[in-house]
């Protein structure tokens, strides 16, 4: 992007709000994704597999969270080992500005699906989906995930009833509890 004036001079304000504005974006998916670069040798090492990483505030706490996953599911002891691991490399690495509160644990049985490999994994189990807007007047469907691509996620409700649903539109979608 290019901020320059006619004058071929940047307005100093604009600029740097707009520096900001993109700077708080990366600086999520860049803790992220140099967290995740951590963690990746230590779940291998450990038998598991990451799931998925987040760095989010909630309320007035930054969290770092490492999910993660191994076939069977994993234990209090695979989350301990692995959390003990990685907090000891961050603690040396140190390059997160904020204070975080640091979690790893199991992405739990009603896990969201967040990228494809979880849908993949998925097909055939049953799912329920949160849209942003109702769509014949409801937001909350459940049903087994048949198929999904870059567009769109479909969902069978009954034998030959399939319902699909933009992806911009889904706000949720995780694997439903069964208890």
């Amino acid at each position: 992007m290019d901020y320059r004036l006619k004058s071929g001079l940047a307005s100093p304000l604009f600029y740097c709000e707009a520096v900001r504005m993109r700077g708080a974006m990366s600086k999520k998916e860049n803790y992220e994704s140099r967290f995740e670069k951590i963690l990746l040798p230590i779940t291998e090492e450990n038998g598991v597999e990451i799931y998925d990483v987040e760095y989010v505030k909630e309320g007035s706490d930054w969290y770092l969270r490492a999910y993660i996953d191994k076939e069977g599911g994993v234990t209090i002891e695979d989350c301990e080992k692995v959390s003990r691991a990685v907090s000891d490399i961050m603690d040396k690495e140190d390059f997160i500005e904020d204070a975080y509160i640091l979690e790893v644990s199991s992405p739990g049985l009603g896990r969201a699906l967040k990228k494809d490999k979880h849908l993949l994994k998925s097909i055939g189990e049953e799912v329920e989906v949160k849209t942003y807007k109702p769509i014949e007047k409801q937001k909350e469907f459940s049903g087994i995930l048949k198929a999904f691509d870059e567009e769109s996620i479909t969902i069978g409700s009954g034998e030959d009833e399939n319902i699909k649903f933009a992806r911009s539109d889904v706000a949720l979608i995780r694997l439903a509890l069964n208890l």
